[in-house]
């Protein structure tokens, strides 16, 4: 995807919501965006599995991870499921691990940090609600656009 933030911001600032910068790029994919999917989910990433075996469509997963700093919930295995699945891209508020195998994994990665400990898998969380974090609620359905400049929002598409 050829974007760049700071060029969208400028266009469409009166429409865009930008995410407070914490977020890491992690990902092969530096920019992606796309329309959200959304789970919110706390040391479990059960639904995160479940998500990336749907076909993505070019959608980006947001994740709401509490913020949790205890255990990743994305993993390399995951994040190749969700590359040969079509989905665009992957926002964690949260850990993700593996981060070394990224690079070679053609998705969008964006997270708070890195952590080497595994999720457990009990089957909580919720699928497409609003989800807030970083000073932003993210509605499915709305848009998501990430680089290496940040994340921003917008409700209707910008590209």
């Amino acid at each position: 995807m050829d974007l760049i933030l700071p060029d969208l911001c400028d266009a469409h600032g009166d429409v865009v919501t930008v995410l407070a910068p914490i977020f890491r790029n992690f990902g092969a994919r530096r920019a992606f965006g796309g329309p959200i999917s959304t789970i919110k989910c706390f040391e479990d990433n059960s639904l995160v599995a479940e998500a990336v075996e749907e076909g993505g469509a070019g959608r980006v997963l947001v994740v709401d991870g509490g913020a949790s700093d205890r255990c990743a919930l994305l993993g390399d295995n995951l994040a190749r499921k969700a590359a040969n699945n079509g989905w665009a891209g992957i926002v964690v508020y949260g850990a993700v691990r593996d981060v070394q195998d990224f690079p070679e994994i053609d998705l969008g990665i964006q997270a708070l940090f890195a952590h080497p400990r595994k999720s457990v898998k009990r089957g909580l969380g919720d699928r497409d609600v609003a989800v807030s974090f970083a000073g932003v609620t993210l509605v499915p359905g709305a848009y998501l656009y990430a680089d290496d400049n940040g994340i921003i929002t917008a409700s209707t598409a910008l590209l």
